[in-house]
């Protein structure tokens, strides 16, 4: 449905995207992630068709993505995208704000439309609430609602709960993505957030510096990350030097928290640094023996500083997260 083949894009002689390459099938999502300003953002604009590209080519169905420079009102039909920065009618209802979007000459389909739209955004309590007197996560709820109206088979969201609390993001996000499956409606989307990512992607790309590292599926970039930097994007991790675990190996090993256990005859000496309640367990933070290397792992129960330790982990790891 959707094909970015070789593209380049610079800001002021400032390389933000370089030979950037993937495609995405009919129904897919596809997730993007890298640290703060590594171009996420700006991928999304140069595929909706608000950059000219200094290289390369975008296909959307057949037809060539072109910027700017070629059309004066920017966007491909049936494609969509949500940019972080809402723009709303700030003295009309959520409602007049999601039906502008609808059909005129369908009234009875309109109103079922409306009600089906603020159930996926969880916006019903506040159909009639001006959206002017709405907080900066529910404006950001009613933008999404409003781009759904248009009914596009192409979805872009750049960082879509960004600005929503968690006890409403983890509902939104099941509902959305429920909604867009049901649809069928393909959806590429920026986020720094790994519960997007992990949850709801079929597929992740991640960025870093303007440069695509990897295009593979949430469970084996999880289980088998190519470096630190894509690791550290999915969940805290630990980067053990193979020296500390008195293996052969030279490099270091991508160990997750929650695959460390404490074990009196495990491969890595410890010393607890602190241990941070989190509601269910604690996390604790400690240091490699006769070391500073920070190493990080869970507990059931609260570990006094200084103690010292000893963390074991599936052997299996020493075979495929070695760096």
């Amino acid at each position: 449905m959707l094909k970015v083949d070789s593209i380049n894009f610079a800001y002021a002689e400032k390389e933000i995207l370089q030979n950037i390459s993937f495609e995405v099938k009919k129904g897919e999502h596809l997730g993007i992630i890298g640290e703060s300003g590594c171009g996420k953002s700006t991928l999304l604009k140069a595929i909706y068709g608000l950059l000219d590209l200094d290289g390369g080519k975008i296909i959307f169905k057949t037809e060539k993505v072109l910027g700017p420079a070629y059309n004066l009102v920017p966007g491909m039909p049936k494609m969509k995208y949500l940019a972080q920065e809402e723009q709303l009618m700030p003295f009309t209802s959520v409602s007049e704000n999601i039906t502008t979007h609808l059909s005129r000459q369908h009234l009875k389909e309109n109103q079922e439309r409306l009600n089906l739209l603020l159930q996926v955004v969880d916006m019903q309590d506040y159909a009639n609430t001006k959206v002017k007197l709405l907080s900066g996560g529910q404006k950001q709820r009613v933008a999404l609602a409003q781009v759904l109206a248009k009914k596009p088979e192409f979805l872009l969201l750049d960082e879509p709960f960004n600005f929503i609390d968690n006890f409403r993001k983890n509902r939104l996000r099941r509902r959305l993505f429920t909604y867009l499956q049901n649809e069928n409606i393909t959806c590429l989307f920026a986020t720094h957030d790994a519960t997007d990512i992990l949850g709801f992607a079929d597929r992740v790309l991640v960025i870093k510096e303007g440069k695509l590292l990897t295009d593979q599926k949430p469970v084996d970039l999880l289980e088998n990350p190519p470096n630190f930097y894509t690791a550290s994007l999915l969940a805290e991790v630990n980067k053990i030097e193979a020296k500390n675990l008195k293996t052969s190996n030279e490099g270091h090993y991508l160990i997750y928290p929650q695959e460390l256990h404490i074990s009196k005859d495990g491969f890595l000496k410890i010393r607890v640094i602190k241990a941070y309640y989190n509601g269910f367990n604690y996390f604790i933070e400690s240091a490699i023996k006769n070391s500073e290397d920070k190493v990080y792992f869970y507990s059931n129960h609260f570990l006094e500083k200084h103690k010292m330790l000893r963390l074991s982990f599936p052997e299996s790891l020493l075979k495929k997260r070695l760096r």
